[in-house]
């Protein structure tokens, strides 16, 4: 007896027998995910994974996906951001705004090159990384890529992100706020690199926009848009 006629005659004994519907489909849902294979549950999570990614990455990438966005926004990095309100005082404010939003800016540009990046890392994936990913925590996928990819992402991302802060003058405009607050007297001086920061930062944000994704996937079955990630998470609830 072949599978279809098997799930055909033992759904209609069931409903003989007085089961409800919900028997049925629970029924069915097990012998369906009973039939996943280690090709399948990888497949899962790959699409997933790329959702997540692409997703994520569009997002990011709009204008305003870092600057108006809580979760992501980059702030003044860390020697600075302790001294905004100094450096306001002392009539910066309009360049701490200038900078706040070109390094925002230029996290968006950079991001548009996030996708091919982070779907390359997904092909890494093996099936021993798929069931740990899939029987672990809600972000076990994010963790994943952030522990696989992250040092390969910051070598391939940081040029692009150089690049487009140059684009839209944050460099220049973070040099000259740098330089305008080393040159008020007895202040500590501030190093004015900040490419390694806003790449970590933007890393750091797309990462966070991924795992949202990820959520999404694991707990609402409606984001689930192929039908291998609807086996394969569904076999997991």
């Amino acid at each position: 007896m072949n599978r279809i006629n098997y799930l055909f005659f033992f759904t209609v004994s069931l409903l003989t027998f007085g089961c409800t519907s919900a028997d049925v489909n629970r029924f069915i849902q097990g012998a369906s995910q009973a039939t996943l294979t280690n090709e399948d549950v990888g497949n899962g999570l790959r699409d997933a994974l790329v959702k997540g990614i692409s997703v994520g990455a569009d997002q990011a990438a709009k204008e305003n996906g870092f600057f108006g966005n809580d979760l992501i926004r980059i702030a003044l990095p860390e020697d600075l951001r302790r001294l905004e309100s100094t450096m306001r005082q002392f009539g910066l404010g309009a360049e701490v705004d200038r900078v706040l939003l070109t390094i925002n800016r230029g996290a968006e540009s950079a991001a548009k090159e996030a996708k091919p990046i982070f779907i390359n890392a997904i092909r890494q994936l093996t099936i021993q990384d798929a069931f740990a990913v899939l029987r672990g925590d809600q972000d076990a996928a994010t963790q994943f890529l952030r522990r696989t990819t992250t040092e390969q992402l910051t070598v391939l991302f940081e040029p692009k992100v150089q690049e487009s802060l140059n684009e839209v003058g944050a460099t220049r405009h973070y040099t000259d706020l740098v330089n305008a607050y080393n040159a008020i007297p007895t202040t500590r001086k501030i190093n004015p690199d900040l490419n390694a920061y806003v790449t970590e930062m933007a890393i750091d944000g797309l990462f966070k926009l991924i795992a949202e994704e990820e959520l999404k996937i694991r707990e609402n079955p409606a984001e689930r848009t192929t039908a291998i990630m609807r086996r394969v998470f569904g076999s997991v609830q």
